[in-house]
């Protein structure tokens, strides 16, 4: 594919005073990343591994949308390895629109929880203390963030594309 131009990297977000207000809008600004970096990437690049292990960026955000399932919408996974593989019958436009669903039925549990010191819903097949909102906000920015750096490195290899 032929380079694409760099475009420029986007600010941090702004978000509300609270602190749900910053965890929830960090939250969004690296889910909408991961999905910018996906958007538009033409068959086969999008589901080619960039790397040996594998990832490749429909994979990326299949996976992230199982996380968003496990830890929001309390539905188990029960291989977490097979998330990262997008089915040969699953579009481009299939798996983004899978992971903006579950992001919008996310925000919605979200917003429901008053206490950010409350436990948050229940992990899919989980057993034992339930970790607070908070730690569970706190947990999907760290992994959005880490496979949405991902998603920037298979990007750029794919066609040069840079910035959020």
């Amino acid at each position: 594919m032929p380079p694409t131009a760099r475009r420029r990297d986007t600010r941090p977000p702004r978000t509300g005073p609270g602190e749900k207000d910053v965890l929830a809008g960090f939250l969004a600004y690296l889910r909408a990343a991961v999905v910018a970096k996906a958007r538009g990437v033409p068959e086969p690049h999008a589901r080619t591994p960039g790397v040996p292990s594998g990832t490749n960026l429909l994979g990326l955000v299949k996976h992230l949308t199982q996380v968003e399932r496990h830890w929001l919408l309390g539905q188990p996974v029960g291989d977490w390895a097979a998330t990262f593989h997008p089915e040969p019958d699953e579009t481009a436009d299939d798996i983004i629109r899978a992971y903006r669903e579950t992001t919008a039925r996310g925000d919605e549990v979200i917003a429901a929880c008053p206490d950010l010191a409350a436990p948050g819903p229940r992990p899919g097949g989980r057993r034992g203390p339930v970790p607070s909102l908070r730690w569970t906000l706190t947990h999907l920015i760290e992994e959005t963030g880490r496979h949405a750096g991902h998603a920037d490195i298979l990007r750029e290899l794919i066609d040069g594309a840079t910035g959020r």
